[in-house]
């Protein structure tokens, strides 16, 4: 194991189990920057529904990647995420580019780049990055690597009441069944799948509070310094 210049921790997990929001937390409390790849795959995904392309185009989305460019700046509660100097922190998140996220994230091309991008990013700074292949993939030899689960009963719960905030009428069973599928998809894809690093920590979100879930973390990166 190689030991990088500056510290890494890296977070994966399942869609809605917790990881942007812990690890946005986490960031900010240590002063690591933070690193949001799914929202750099979501950016992806929906610079192709912005070029009227099809999901399923995936020599038309390689064809795009030089031409996009995705950057945060800080934000509360959340990061902003601009494509293309555009802010798009809310449209990423729609149903739409959620439901077809992890079909455009499947394309080998389109990892190999956010790849570059996401890895580009640790050369300066230490970094909390979250997302499905961080810890097996982008950032193999972090000194810390977490693996967030929870039900996907407490997992749909969640994402429920974030839709509420946001003025939607969600249906709690179809939340439930779109993240079942998302799970199916993101640990069944050919490239990089959802899975659990040998040397990665199991934290459990169920039934835990932030603060908890925090304070577990924080336990595991003091450790490892």
């Amino acid at each position: 194991m190689t030991q990088p210049a500056h510290f890494q921790v890296a977070i994966d997990g399942p869609a809605s189990a917790g990881k942007s929001t812990i690890a946005k937390i986490l960031a900010t409390d240590l002063k690591y920057v933070y690193v949001d790849t799914g929202a750099m795959y979501r950016a992806i995904t929906l610079a192709a529904k912005q070029a009227g392309l099809a999901y399923e185009d995936e020599a038309g989305i390689v064809a795009l990647l030089p031409k996009i460019e995705i950057a945060f700046l800080p934000g509360e509660p959340v990061q902003h995420v601009l494509l293309n100097g555009q802010e798009v922190t809310e449209e990423i998140r729609s149903t739409e580019i959620t439901n077809n996220v992890s079909l455009v994230s499947s394309y080998q091309a389109v990892r190999a780049d956010l790849v570059d991008r996401q890895r580009a990013l640790t050369d300066q700074q230490p970094v909390i990055m979250d997302g499905r292949d961080i810890g097996t993939t982008v950032l193999p030899d972090a000194q810390v690597k977490i693996f967030l689960i929870a039900s996907v009963d407490e997992r749909a719960e969640r994402r429920f009441k974030e839709n509420q905030a946001k003025g939607m009428n969600p249906d709690l069973e179809t939340l439930k069944k779109e993240i079942e599928e998302r799970d199916y998809k993101d640990s069944h894809r050919a490239i990089s799948p959802l899975t659990k690093a040998e040397d990665a920590l199991t934290v459990d979100t169920t039934g835990q509070s932030i603060g908890q879930v925090v304070a577990t973390i924080k336990q595991i990166i003091k450790d490892h310094q």
